[in-house]
Formats: C-alpha cells, structure tokens, sequence
C-alpha cells in the first residue's frame, strides 16, 4: 500500500488506522426517508455507508477503527444502538452478498452439468451419424458440440470471474461488522 494513503488516515493507540466521521448529531447518520422507525431499524445513511466501504477498501490489509466525532456529547444509549446499527447493516451486507455466491455457485452448477449432458449428446450423435454425416447431421453434431463448450465456458467464467469480487464484499462487509468504534464529544480538529 502506497504511504501516502495511510497518511491520510490518523493511528490510535492500538495501531488501527482512524476513519474519521463527524457529525452534529447521532440522527444524522441515518436515512430520514423514514421518521417514525427507531433507529436500529432504520438503514444508514447512503454516503455514510459509501464512505465507510471505500476507505476499508482503501486501507485492506491495515488494522482500522471508526471514530465518530459529535459537536455535542450523545447519550450512552444512542451510542449503543450505532453500535447495533453498524453490526447489523454490515452483517446484513455480507449476507445478502453470500447469498448472491449460493445463487451464482448454483447456476454455474447448472450450466456445468447441462454442458456435460449436451457434450455426451454431441459425441453420441457423432458417433450414430458415422463417418460421412451429411450437411444437416454435421450442422448438428458441431452446434451440439459448440453448445456444450459454451455452456462449461459459462460455468467456468462464472467460477473465475464472477465469484472472487463477491467474496473479497464478504470478507469486507464482516471487517466492516467487527471494527473498533470510537466515540468523542470535542469539535473536529482542522
């Protein structure tokens, strides 16, 4: 990771990385779209969330803790649920993100093993219309082949290609879950 980057970000005294939030009040951290909903039922603010996603994505791989600057001390019992809040949003990201893998894992299955059978249809058809197939039996034997090859194509792209940015949300919405909370009342420094 390039330094200039982790200077950007503040160190406790533990060693973790401070990604820095201020806020005026705890109810600002919080979508309004909803009003009557307690907040450890209301979602978090987009671009708070935003943020957090990227500056952890930012420092992977760095120890990180999120401080929470207010202009004004917050009750012990409102610092609690943002404690709840936070878990709970990132959980439910990182599980609404492995489901999307079971989804994806499942059709690649699927595309695999209809690759497979279509591929054993290929070469059984091939082998039934012998060695000189005519134009419509040749037309057949190679769209079948051509078939099954693009669908274990699909179920090995899949693999390959879809799943690892899946699964590095995963491992970063559970980062995210767990992360050290650090609370403070004094005006944000300049």
């Amino acid at each position: 990771m390039k330094p200039n980057i982790l200077n950007r970000y503040e160190r406790d005294e533990a060693g973790n990385r401070i990604i820095d939030i201020a806020a005026d009040r705890v109810e600002d951290l919080y979508d309004d779209f909803d009003r009557c909903s307690p907040y450890a039922r209301r979602d978090l603010d987009e671009g708070l969330v935003d943020y957090l996603i990227a500056s952890a994505r930012e420092l992977a791989g760095v120890p990180i803790a999120i401080r929470f600057t207010w202009a004004a001390p917050a009750e012990e019992a409102k610092l609690t649920r943002i404690r709840h809040s936070l878990d709970a949003y990132f959980r439910y990201l990182a599980e609404k993100e492995r489901l999307q893998i079971a989804v994806m894992l499942r059709r690649s299955a699927i595309f695999f093993a209809t690759g497979l059978a279509i591929l054993f249809a290929s070469v059984w058809v091939n082998r039934a219309l012998g060695p000189e197939p005519s134009i419509v039996g040749n037309v057949l034997g190679e769209g079948l082949t051509l078939v099954a090859w693009i669908s274990l194509w699909e179920a090995l792209a899949t693999c390959l290609v879809e799943w690892p940015p899946y699964r590095r949300n995963v491992h970063l919405y559970r980062r995210l879950a767990g992360v050290p909370l650090i609370f403070r009342s004094e005006p944000a420094q300049a």
